[in-house]
């Protein structure tokens, strides 16, 4: 089902020219009779009331603020759910298990309604803008993707939720200069590298009596974090993760909530850190709520383990190699659905192996190479699939497993047949360290191999993301002006150590306490061999990045002076110590121990040997890598000397998309740069 003209429409998965309208825009009509703005909507269990939501606004990265509808199909009734409260205040919005209340967030309390009296019922009362009952604060968002923080009983009697103590957390003040006579500042939570992260409590609270027990959960609430919690199968107990505050302890913790006693079922311990984010962890219960899929890097590669309620583990994928993600529990037929590479780290396949455990099988058919993706029916019969490689559109069809059989395929919007795609070559370079490299390249138009072109490196280098994948959209440059290799660029792009490929654990971890290190010696060292290609000028070499990838341009340009002359670095973390504490402490440890890995491998410590050409572009209203990054950066420059450029974008975020005009000038910014400090072309 999906949103379309204002209406909730369902669509024929085989054929998508067949709709019919579940409900239609004209039922869909406020007090003052305008048409509800709806932009997303769940059902109730039964389908027969489904939950609107409308008017939405921006917490930091997602729209999860508005107003929210229920809509009664039986009684043919739209009734507002916290119309009491301020205009797009609600967050997270749900229905009891048995439909007949609706659960909501608003000015960090947890509210309950209920549909037939319309009644509202404050569950929290001590909720401020610091203490935070129900969602989270703003490094929990970011860097374990926490949002919605409270979880209904199944028995519907009762809630679990997290408050979060942000009364101590320092705030970043982001200084406004533009929009009033008079400067202001806007304050925003943020603990850096050392200071102690926000406490965090988990909380039950019955519904009838608006009474929370706080759930005595070991270990202090300040040095340890909960990323996951959700109630086991039954309404006695909730099961939830808990990290130290290095983050290379994670516990499974079984709470009986009547006792109020903690059980910790299963315990990993890391070298490095142990892998928190949503995509790769979860509870996804089997064998009738006694089991559950969990996957971990234990023993080298990303493997699925089955674990149940007494801590019993068990290998279920035992090849060499990682699972990427998990797609489906497919229990009634036994399969366990995920994604996977083993043969290439820059593409994706959709594998199955079965809920007993043995080999896994590929599903995706051999040949198509690149980057699949699926979303797969809870009954494990049919999915929408799409695919793409470097030189290939999105492909969508509908495909039927296990056999991946074709039942009905989307047809490509006519722009896509003529689409300019990069004719892009993917390589691999071994390096000086033996350190063995993917790395993809865009030749000028008309190569000629006997001229020497210049060669532009785009660079990530940290373990939030690929450069060197397989799919479409790699190796376009959208902040070039104009066409790359009509004007005579090489486009390139090389990935090491520390990047979350799938080539198992010593791979993505060897970046631990090395983050502007090891990194950047795999950039420098795969460019050196790179610029030995008899068509690369290494009088003209250029790199740019963008956040991590800027850092990373700032540790090439002052690190190899030598081989890099030319950097675009925008929104740089230029000092790690003034990042989050929850990422950087993740992968550089703590203070005052780890000092050392932080101070030695930030940018701000190579500074004083810059030679090449620097461009610093940075939003100065980044909520993320806040904008005294490259006022530290600006100084330690100034200190030792060094000229450079630099772009400010006044309030811009950190992604500086902000306003009337501002991706066309950061594009015309960034060309210009470019071309006049290694200019295009093969001589």
């Amino acid at each position: 089902m999906e949103v379309d003209a204002g209406n909730i429409v369902q669509r024929d998965a085989l054929d998508a020219s067949k709709t019919e309208i579940v409900l239609a825009s004209e039922e869909l009509l406020d007090k003052n009779g305008k048409n509800l703005d709806l932009v997303r909507f769940a059902f109730a269990p039964g389908n027969k009331k489904v939950l609107l939501n409308t008017n939405t606004k921006k917490v930091w990265r997602y729209d999860t603020r508005g107003d929210f509808w229920v809509y009664d199909f039986k009684t043919k009734k739209l009734q507002q759910i916290g119309a009491d409260k301020p205009e797009a205040s609600l967050m997270f919005a749900k229905f009891s298990p048995d439909a007949s209340k609706v659960a909501y967030v608003s000015g960090h309390n947890i509210y309950v309604e209920d549909l037939a009296t319309g009644n509202s019922k404050a569950l929290t009362t001590d909720g401020t803008s610091r203490l935070i009952n129900g969602t989270f604060d703003w490094v929990y968002e970011e860097e374990f993707d926490c949002r919605d923080g409270f979880r209904w009983a199944p028995d519907g009697k009762s809630i679990a939720y997290w408050q979060i103590d942000a009364r101590n957390i320092k705030n970043y003040l982001m200084i406004n200069n533009t929009d009033s006579l008079y400067p202001f500042t806007i304050p925003v939570e943020y603990p850096v590298v050392g200071e102690d992260p926000s406490a965090c409590k988990i909380g039950v609270v019955d519904v009838a009596t608006a009474k929370t027990e706080w759930m005595k959960v070991p270990g202090d609430a300040i040095q340890h974090y909960i990323p996951r919690m959700e109630w086991a199968s039954n309404s006695q107990s909730i099961i939830l993760q808990q990290l130290n505050r290095r983050q290379n302890v994670s516990k499974i913790i079984l709470h009986d909530v009547k006792a109020n006693s903690a059980k910790t079922i299963y315990t990993e311990t890391e070298k490095a850190w142990v892998d928190a984010k949503a995509e790769a962890m979860g509870w996804n219960w089997i064998a009738g709520g006694n089991k559950f899929i969990w996957l971990s890097e234990k023993d080298g590669w990303r493997h699925i383990y089955s674990i149940d309620l007494n801590g019993k583990t068990e290998l279920l994928t035992k090849d060499n190699f990682d699972a990427i993600a998990l797609n489906l529990i497919d229990e009634k037929n036994g399969w366990i659905y995920f994604m996977a590479s083993p043969d290439n780290a820059t593409q994706q396949y959709l594998y199955k192996v079965s809920i007993k455990g043995g080999k896994s099988v590929r599903v995706t058919p051999a040949k198509q190479t690149g980057t699949h993706e699926y979303d797969i029916s809870p009954n494990g019969k049919l999915a929408f699939h799409s695919f793409s490689n470097a030189k290939t559109f999105p492909q969508s069809d509908v495909v039927s497993l296990p056999a991946h059989k074709q039942l009905s395929a989307e047809e490509q919007p006519d722009y896509a047949k003529n689409y300019p795609v990069p004719d892009i070559e993917f390589f691999k370079v071994k390096n000086a360290d033996g350190i063995e490299m993917d790395g993809w390249m865009v030749k000028p138009k008309n190569f000629d191999p006997s001229k020497k072109y210049p060669v532009v490196f785009y660079v990530y280098g940290e373990p939030a993301a690929q450069t060197v994948v397989d799919r479409f959209g790699t190796g376009f440059n959208r902040l070039y002006a104009g066409n790359m290799a009509s004007d005579g660029y090489i486009y390139v792009s090389v990935e090491g150590r520390g990047a979350p490929a799938p080539k198992g654990r010593e791979w993505r971890k060897s970046i631990y306490h090395r983050i502007g290190d090891i990194n950047i010696r795999d950039q420098a060292m795969a460019a050196k061999e790179i610029l030995k290609w008899n068509f690369v000028d290494s009088n003209r070499v250029a790199v740019w990045g963008w956040s991590g990838g800027g850092s990373s341009t700032l540790n090439l340009m002052m690190q190899y002076p030598e081989i890099y002359k030319t950097g675009i670095s925008i929104a740089a973390v230029d000092n790690q110590l003034n990042y989050d504490n929850i990422y950087q402490e993740r992968y550089m440890g703590l203070l005052p121990e780890d000092r050392h890995y932080f101070v030695n491998n930030s940018p701000l410590a190579h500074a004083k040997n810059l030679q090449g050409n620097l461009l610093l572009i940075h939003g100065t209203g980044d909520d993320n890598v806040h904008y005294n990054n490259a006022e530290q950066m600006i100084n330690e420059l100034i200190k030792h000397g060094k000229t450079f450029q630099m772009m400010s974008y006044p309030n811009r975020s950190h992604s500086i998309n902000e306003g009337a005009g501002t991706s066309k000038h950061l594009a015309l910014t960034f060309t210009k740069f470019l071309q006049e400090n290694c200019p295009p072309g093969g001589r």
